[in-house]
């Protein structure tokens, strides 16, 4: 692997390089030249580095992402304009020792670090202090453009040297990175900026008194910018936590779902979610009141919390008495171990009143689901998280159940009376488009067999039949001369038609008991080589199952008659699925399907037993 690909090695690299260049422009710059101050000078030396050592130590953080700032460039850029760039490099040579020995906690190297970065921004701006005709000593307003080009090299360097390592270390687009880390920092480099030219002034015209007068102010902003983080802080805790139990609440729990589905698909990397519900906690609150209840939820708030924090992992209250557990990086074979340990440890938590419940303690019972590429939308990640929760509950309570772990009371669904709801639906094709109506049987048929095929399970291949019965319901919003029409249609009619899948999923999601089925509705017309709509997702982003309807709906639309093309034969039409395995259709898919098809031909033509041939 290329070390430029391993973000740690790339960072350390990179902070190698800037040592040196640092080193390098000091030498090139200083020459040693604090060897020859008379005393007079030093007395400015130390007064300035007192003052950068301030306001170093009081450092500040602001919203929203809270990353330390210090006002101390300031002096710097004072010491640029007023004696020039070899003193600048004196004060950061004796700040970044006296720091080293004052704290430290921290490597040397970083301090090392530090300092090279900033005679970086130091060099660069006298360099273009100076090509801009800036002259060292009092400020000179005819030369306000030099000043001008020195605050912006010496922002400009900064924000590209740091926003660097960050792209190197996260990856992601450069100019990103550079523009976010310029509007995190925008404020306070622009107060540093101007207040470094407030001092100047101050130095030049009010000596020792005007520095001190500056540092004051500096120490107050700071103290400002401080309480204005602390501020936004219990503003923001207020938004995101959950008054009563102390976790993050339902909306935070939202976002935050979304960035970690963000994580997950990105790095590959592993998510699991539980959901949560407290065990006959109405039961608990008709014995005793709702105030002692809600100091039920108080307590399991500060278990959960507890327990996630150590293991890493993040709890919320999603609503009433039920929670979930977002965690990063654990499959489902450790998700639901985690889980099942922290249910039984919540059994040994004593608890006043846990005396009613149904087994003499406090439980929970708890779904499990674990993140997969083909899951594009969150709600249908804590939909598969709350059937698994649903299972849980109908095995008798106190129980964790993993989503797709295929146990026989998850299996044992009949989706006979769903079967029937989606054909009462379906049959109002009958006299707007007849021909959606068989097609619609007829993949609902395919889909049958092909369950058996492909070794579903029973959950499986009740989403994936009823999948293939519900596919098309969005085309009962196609008007009906479009839906009908003989002639090729034009390209907005086109666009039309392909809102369908749009249009049926927000039907499907009317309903709670087909909400499993959207991914069929939505996504039968993504392509393999990512060239379907309405997402264009690729490959193995779009779910097996759905990869299958979408080979079995097409030939069933290729072998039987429509208004808009010629029909084939099943000969035709499965040549036709092997031209497209690859591009439209994923190929291992379109081989067991035309396997099934053979087969199926070959047992139409076998005579019966005992018919004479």
């Amino acid at each position: 692997m290329s070390i430029l690909k391993r973000p740690q090695i790339a960072g350390q690299l990179y902070f190698v390089f800037i040592s040196l260049m640092g080193c390098l422009i000091f030498v090139f710059m200083h020459r040693g030249e604090f060897l020859h101050y008379p005393p007079s000078q030093w007395v400015w030396v130390y007064a300035m580095l007192g003052a950068a050592m301030i306001l170093n130590y009081f450092t500040f953080q602001l919203p929203p992402e809270g990353n330390l700032q210090s006002m101390d460039s300031s002096i710097y850029l004072a010491c640029i304009f007023i004696y020039g760039a070899p003193f600048a490099l004196t004060i950061i040579l004796f700040n970044t020792v006296a720091m080293a020995l004052y704290d430290r906690k921290i490597p040397v190297w970083k301090h090392f670090v530090n300092f090279s970065i900033y005679t970086l921004m130091i060099a660069g701006s006298a360099l273009i202090f100076q090509a801009a005709g800036g002259i060292t000593g009092p400020m000179v307003n005819d030369k306000f453009g030099a000043y001008l080009a020195a605050l912006l090299v010496y922002f400009l360097i900064n924000v590209f040297l740091i926003g660097f390592y960050y792209y190197l270390l996260y990856r992601g687009s450069l100019y990103d990175i550079l523009k976010n880390f310029m509007k995190d920092t925008l404020l306070v480099y622009l107060s540093t900026l101007i207040l470094s030219l407030v001092l100047s002034v101050l130095i030049v015209h009010n000596g020792i008194f005007g520095l001190a007068l500056f540092i004051g102010l500096s120490v107050m902003l700071s103290y400002s910018f401080k309480q204005l983080f602390s501020m936004y802080n219990e503003a923001q805790e207020k938004a995101i936590k959950d008054q009563r139990t102390g976790l993050y609440n339902h909306s935070y729990f939202e976002s935050l779902l979304d960035a970690e589905i963000k994580k997950a698909t990105a790095s590959n990397t592993a998510l699991s979610l539980a959901m949560i519900d407290i065990d006959d906690f109405k039961k608990y609150n008709d014995q005793f009141g709702h105030l002692k209840g809600d100091m039920l939820l108080g307590f399991l708030g500060s278990f959960l919390k507890k327990e996630c924090k150590v293991a890493e992992v993040v709890a919320s209250r999603f609503g009433g008495e039920e929670f979930t557990i977002l965690m990063p990086g654990y499959d489902e074979k450790h998700a639901g171990l985690f889980i099942n340990r922290l249910r039984k440890k919540l059994n040994d938590t004593y608890f006043d009143g846990v005396e009613i419940f149904p087994s003499g303690c406090l439980s929970f019972s708890a779904g499990v689901a674990t993140y997969q590429v083909d899951i594009h939308d969150k709600s249908q990640f804590v939909d598969l998280a709350d059937q698994a929760l649903y299972y849980a509950k109908k095995q008798g309570k106190n129980i964790v159940h993993v989503y797709g772990s295929a146990s026989k009371k998850e299996s044992e669904i009949d989706f006979t009376e769903d079967v029937r709801d989606i054909e009462q639906q379906l049959k109002l094709f009958l006299y707007k488009d007849v021909d959606t109506f068989k097609h619609s049987k007829r993949v609902f048929r395919y889909a049958m067999d092909m369950s058996e095929v492909l070794g579903l399970t029973n959950t499986e291949r009740r989403n994936f039949v009823l999948g293939a019965l519900i596919h098309d319901i969005g085309k009962l919003e196609i008007p009906w001369g479009i839906l009908n029409k003989k002639d090729k249609l034009t390209p907005a009619e086109w666009e039309t038609v392909k809102r369908h899948v749009s249009w049926g999923k927000r039907i499907a999601e009317t309903n709670d008991r087909f909400k499993e089925l959207v991914p069929f509705i939505e996504l039968h017309h993504e392509r393999y080589d990512g060239h379907g709509y309405p997402h264009g997702f690729k490959g193995k982003q779009i779910p097996k199952l759905c990869r299958m309807l979408t080979i079995i709906d097409s030939f069933d639309a290729m072998t039987t008659e429509r208004p808009y093309q010629k029909t084939k034969t099943f000969e035709e039409g499965i040549a036709e699925l092997r031209l497209c395995a690859g591009t439209q259709f994923d190929p291992e898919l379109v081989e067991l399907f035309i396997a099934y098809i053979e087969q199926r031909s070959l047992e139409r033509q076998e005579p019966a037993a005992g018919a004479e041939v």
